[in-house]
């Protein structure tokens, strides 16, 4: 693309031609230089002393003391067009539309002086939902980054482009907690009515991406789609298939199968009768990534164009140092998605034929793959249970159990009922099964047992998706319920039934009654608005039901 000089202030406000809200505020900087190539931004990357090419081309960048998100510091500005429909609460701060303009003021005199890279992109491969996105970054390699996750306008396109939204980041710019309303320096500001997000305080790129998928999340709903914390990708008789889950679960690596085109790793919608992607690109963890388990996401450390985060490198030789947790545990590669070899173009596929929910159970008590009616189903998807993994967020460092609706509660400004009944309108329609898969640990607890072999999840996986496992009999679980597969192929038997896996069984019933009082504390905040049935397709609730004796499963 032809690299563009904007003037210091930006075109006027435009509107909206989808919501009418008013977007494109006016950004003012020193000088503003537009949709660079990513072989220009990388020659201002190592001209500004941003980052070093490693031996085989990719950029190595460190994000300073922020490896991880920030949620605490996220806020979404409370007005009136926006204000009744957010979920307000410990996931959605509040922040005046006063203090959101004094600093907005404060951050364009400190931009006065400076240069700012523009990138003129998309979110959303589906053209009935697709947004104009201008992201703004202080830095060369951060802008390369939205080149590589958010999906490339043509030179057409470019033409007559103007945003639907817009991102700010700007790092080296610190928020004023007495005078601003924030809780630190850190400032994750995120506008609805302006359909403008800013950035500061923090070098971490994964703050541009969550931030425009929670502005998907808040537009979507009201065009009928489902957006899901998810990738998608698609076996050779057309079938897709979603997997949602938090970082760490699995999303990506298990959505990279050779054997099925890929959509997308990790943000997509599904509509009336599809899914597609809203990314171009994905982001994944690359701490102890294995050539011959994740062979295609190791492949894409090693080329020209990927953004390494955090990686550790040798300053001489250039070589990476893939398991060095040096830095964090939470180091990441950002590559566009055409880095894998059999993504599909497009980024659009036909309804799910399979919905699989991942955890990394850290207590080692869930099984590894179980069917869930459609009551369990939506239970587990309000619930959205896992382990927050070491580095994924700041001050987390070492896995702890979790509950996060819709598998992405940092990313939903609505309430997750709404999100929740799309799905189950969805379920319903088309008929479409739901796996419940545990990447997390079997054996024993996170310290004691370990973690589950990539083998054998993406064996059950392949046998789910396939449609092995409908054929194959099963047994309840006795104290989630769970419809458990009795063998699937080149998986070991006494890994399905996680009691069978552990040297001793009263401490995995102890721990599997701790986790069953977690889910029941957990939903209380929701049962109010599901069904008798949803509420009671939990785990046993042994408060109601006294010393239950957990025992060998049943059959289902």
């Amino acid at each position: 693309m032809t690299a563009v000089t904007r003037s210091s202030t930006e075109p006027p406000s435009t509107r909206s031609p989808r919501s009418g809200a008013r977007v494109g505020a006016r950004v003012r900087a020193g000088k503003i230089v537009a949709n660079l190539s990513t072989a220009a931004l990388y020659e201002a990357a190592v001209r500004e002393g941003e980052g070093l090419i490693a031996a085989e081309g990719p950029l190595v960048v460190s994000t300073g003391t922020h490896t991880g998100r920030s949620p605490k510091d996220k806020f979404i500005v409370r007005e009136p067009s926006s204000e009744a429909n957010v979920w307000w609460g410990d996931v959605n701060h509040p922040i005046s539309e006063e203090h959101y303009d004094r600093l907005r003021a404060r951050l364009t005199a400190h931009l006065a002086e400076r240069r700012l890279y523009s990138q003129d992109l998309f979110i959303g491969a589906h053209p009935k939902h697709r947004r104009s996105l201008r992201v703004y970054t202080e830095t060369a390699w951060a802008s390369i980054f939205a080149r590589n996750l958010f999906r490339r306008p043509s030179a057409e396109d470019l033409r007559a482009f103007a945003p639907s939204f817009t991102i700010i980041d700007v790092p080296s710019f610190e928020a004023d907690p007495a005078t601003e309303g924030t809780r630190t320096g850190t400032a994750i500001l995120v506008h609805l009515q302006r359909m403008e997000v800013i950035i500061v305080g923090t070098m971490y790129a994964g703050e541009i991406k969550k931030s425009a998928f929670t502005v998907m999340n808040y537009l979507l709903p009201d065009e009928g789609v489902l957006p899901m914390h998810s990738s998608v990708n698609v076996g050779q008789e057309g079938d897709p298939a979603v997997f949602f889950g938090l970082s760490g679960t699995g999303k990506t690596t298990l959505s990279a199968d050779p054997l099925r085109s890929l959509i997308g790793d990790d943000e997509h919608g599904w509509g009336s009768d599809y899914v597609f992607n809203f990314e171009g690109g994905c982001y994944a963890k690359t701490i102890r990534l294995s050539p011959m388990y994740e062979p295609d996401i190791f492949a894409t450390t090693r080329r020209f164009g990927t953004i390494l985060e955090n990686v550790d490198i040798d300053p001489v030789t250039r070589e990476l140092d893939l398991d060095s947790e040096r830095f964090t545990e939470n180091t990441r590669g950002a590559y566009p998605l055409h880095f894998i070899g059999n993504a599909d173009p497009t980024g659009v596929a036909g309804t799910p034929r399979n919905v699989v929910f991942l955890t990394a159970d850290a207590f080692g008590v869930l099984p590894p793959i179980s069917r869930l009616t459609r009551e369990q189903a939506a239970y587990h998807f309000i619930s959205g249970y896992t382990a927050k993994l070491a580095g994924t967020e700041i001050g987390v460092k070492e896995p702890s159990a979790t509950f996060s609706a819709g598998f992405g509660a940092p990313f939903l400004p609505r309430h997750p009922g709404v999100y929740a009944h799309l799905l189950m309108d969805r379920l319903e329609q088309y008929d479409v099964p739901v796996w419940l898969v545990n990447t997390g640990w079997t054996g024993g607890p996170y310290g004691t047992g370990h973690r589950m072999n990539i083998v054998h999840t993406r064996n059950m996986v392949r046998a789910a998706l396939n449609g092995e496992l409908r054929k194959v009999p099963t047994v309840t679980d006795p104290v989630f319920g769970l419809a458990v597969p009795t063998a699937v192929a080149d998986v070991p038997t006494e890994l399905l039934l996680p009691r069978d896996s552990w040297s001793d069984v009263g401490a995995y019933d102890a721990a599997a009654k701790r986790i069953a009082h977690m889910f029941h504390e957990n939903f209380e905040a929701y049962a109010a608005g599901v069904s008798k049935a949803v509420r009671q397709a939990g785990p046993v609730d042994f408060r109601d039901a006294g010393e239950v004796k957990v025992s060998a499963p049943g059959e289902g």
